[in-house]
């Protein structure tokens, strides 16, 4: 059975825990082995930089373990997706591990940008005076080819269909 670490923000839910075995029973109805960030049991830490830096490497070893990513890129604290989801996104690529990901808005990233700035049609820059990438992907060109579902169940049934 394939492993699948499960990168996104769902660790930052109020139900995490609960969320996380959800997620994973639906990798286990694919025949999938769902690996979750808080599957991890880490140890009390004389301070905040050492239990983050144990929550890091241990989700790198997860990650490690992993088969495959797929990654929950849906917007989180703002416009963008969750930037440690993004680095793990780009750790597994280095290490060579096919990384799968779904959003629920597909829209093209100046469609929501102005959508979400209130933008005119024509603007071509955002509120911030920087400029709209227009390449007619919904997500940041870096990672945008690794969007194939709007939802894991429909991310999970891609996985089947092509693995």
């Amino acid at each position: 059975m394939k492993k699948i670490y499960l990168a996104g923000p769902d660790v930052f839910e109020p139900d995490a825990i609960e969320q996380g075995e959800s997620l994973k029973a639906l990798c286990q109805e694919y025949g999938f082995e769902g690996l979750y960030p808080l599957d991890n049991v880490i140890e009390a830490s004389p301070t905040p930089e050492a239990t983050a830096e144990a929550i890091r490497k241990a989700n790198i070893g997860l990650i490690r373990s992993a088969d495959i990513m797929v990654a929950n890129l849906n917007s989180f604290r703002g416009f963008e997706p969750d930037s440690g989801t993004m680095y793990e996104v780009g750790f597994a690529e280095a290490l060579g591990k096919p990384v799968f990901s779904y959003a629920a808005d597909r829209h093209t990233m100046i469609e929501r940008l102005r959508d979400v700035q209130g933008l005119g049609v024509d603007v071509l820059v955002c509120r911030d005076g920087k400029m709209i990438e227009d390449l007619g992907h919904s997500h940041n060109l870096m990672f945008a080819h690794t969007l194939v579902a709007n939802d894991l169940e429909s991310c999970l049934k891609y996985l089947q269909a092509t693995l």
